[in-house]
């Protein structure tokens, strides 16, 4: 009875390509970052749509609230009870926990307006938008850029007013830091999501302008400069036609280009 071979790492179906890899990777560092700053954008991005934010990224960001502000609070009460030392805490008028508590409170007023869109579907033209941008940013420079606003001047600003408010003593040090490192994951995730959708219709041109060199490759008569440009090798002369036949139908349906549109 022949044994039927077992799979190996080295095929291409047993093994994840490096373009799902960076996808993977991508996906998990963009919901990270979102867990992180949704108390920021809840308050600068207040019209987003009713699934910009998934109930999984609210229950997490209320989950790292609540935690940061126990934990806090743990450690300042535990400070001031070590003896002969003076431990003052944070200086300021608002701290994490005033963050946690108008986070609490935005998610129930969002949360009205999220139920009447989910209600009415014809309240919103686009459930995953997320919003305008607040009207001071239209005064910048190319402040009608969405992804210049989203990336550069969105950030900036939180980290800007951040160090300004706790310079002056209105906000704790623990939550300038908080709101600092939001403006950094902020700017992180809406890099990620330009990113995907560049990477997308980069991959689209790329393909297109290799359909030449692919219809040369099938016919077995391109050069081999071409063939390096798309990280393809010349068959070999003597190779049996049917053989020559499925590797070039491979080749073509890896670089053919989708009829359809597709997500970034």
């Amino acid at each position: 009875m022949q044994q039927q071979r077992q799979p190996s790492i080295f095929d291409a179906s047993s093994q994840m390509s490096v373009d799902q890899l960076q996808e993977t990777a991508l996906n998990v560092m963009y919901n990270v970052a979102s867990i992180f700053t949704m108390p920021v954008e809840m308050l600068i991005r207040p019209w987003f749509g009713s699934r910009y934010f998934s109930a999984p990224n609210l229950f997490l960001s209320a989950i790292f609230m609540l935690f940061g502000s126990a934990f806090l609070t743990i450690t300042t009460a535990a400070g001031q009870m070590i003896p002969f030392v003076r431990f003052r805490g944070p200086v300021g008028l608002y701290g994490f926990g005033s963050m946690t508590e108008l986070f609490f409170l935005a998610a129930f007023v969002h949360g009205i307006r999220v139920w009447r869109r989910m209600i009415d579907m014809s309240r919103e033209a686009n459930s995953i938008f997320e919003g305008p941008p607040l009207p001071i940013f239209g005064w910048l420079p190319n402040g009608r850029s969405f992804f210049l606003v989203r990336i550069v001047y969105e950030p900036l600003c939180v980290y800007i007013v951040s160090t300004v408010l706790a310079t002056l003593l209105i906000i704790q040090g623990p939550l300038m830091l908080y709101l600092q490192a939001a403006s950094l994951f902020l700017a992180m995730k809406n890099y990620i999501a330009w990113y995907k959708l560049w990477a997308y219709i980069r991959n689209l041109m790329d393909m297109a302008n290799a359909a030449p060199t692919i219809a040369k490759f099938v016919t077995n008569s391109a050069s081999d400069e071409e063939l390096a440009r798309v990280h393809l090798a010349s068959l070999p002369k003597n190779l049996p036609p049917d053989i020559h036949k499925a590797a070039a139908s491979y080749v073509s349906r890896a670089y053919a280009v989708p009829e359809g549109g597709g997500h970034a």
